[in-house]
């Protein structure tokens, strides 16, 4: 998959994805420095652990729960592996630099971390006692998803399909791409409700990407998503 959406190419520098990429990737780097024992309580410190959130709820510190709500945020920049980062990021890069320019900088960063945070809500939701971390951009990247299948619904994403040994490639239309892949989440997360497990061994957070994919169609018209300028500080200066 690579970005083809030049007929409406971005007319700001989109610092602000820029800035988001490149901190995820930092802190991956960061987190490969640690020793085993020190990455597990890494994880534990700043991933959503979905059990810790919900006593939190029940401890009635306004400190205990802040702590914890802050983990939907800085989950947001955590990686289980290289593919992982590399999906999340690929993702990032293709389809957040058009949503910045639309939303403007701080309206996109703000949007970015609310759609992460609530698709973070919306998995913890389904998996209350958990003690598994769940890390990951996804669901903040799932919002941009949201946000661009409305506002470029027949941008046209060149995507390499494999056929057996042969990869071609085509020109698949923005809502159908990205519809498919919603309803992708939304069928995985079903099935994963009937999954009946005496282990919770983790995996992917469908209702996290499902979530924030709604979230983001919910959430970026207010915010500007159909604005034909971009907000007035991140208008290019002529010189």
């Amino acid at each position: 998959m690579v970005p083809l959406h030049d007929n409406n190419p971005t007319k700001i520098t989109p610092w602000v994805n820029y800035g988001l990429i490149a901190i995820n990737v930092l802190v991956f780097v960061y987190a490969l420095t640690l020793p085993p024992s020190q990455l597990q309580g890494f994880f534990q410190t700043f991933a959503i652990v979905p059990s810790q959130l919900t006593a939190s709820f029940q401890s009635g510190s306004a400190w205990v729960m802040g702590t914890q709500l802050l983990t939907l945020i800085t989950s947001q920049f955590l990686h289980g592996g290289f593919l992982h980062l590399g999906g999340n990021m690929l993702f990032l890069w293709v389809f957040g630099n058009n949503i910045e320019e639309k939303l403007g900088r701080a309206s996109f960063l703000f949007f970015y971390l609310a759609c992460g945070a609530l698709a973070g809500l919306a998995q913890w939701a389904l998996s209350m006692q958990s003690d598994i971390p769940m890390v990951g951009a996804s669901g903040a990247i799932a919002g941009v998803l949201g946000a661009y299948i409305l506002r470029f619904p027949k941008a046209r994403i060149l995507t390499l399909i494999p056929l057996g040994i042969f990869i071609t490639t085509f020109r698949i239309p923005a809502v159908f791409f990205l519809g498919f892949w919603f309803f992708q989440q939304t069928l995985y997360g079903f099935a994963s409700l009937q999954a009946t497990t005496s282990v919770d061994t983790g995996g992917v957070a469908y209702w996290a990407h499902a979530g924030g994919f709604v979230v983001g169609l919910a959430l970026a018209p207010p915010l500007g998503l159909f604005r034909k300028t971009a907000p007035p500080g991140d208008r290019p200066r002529l010189r």
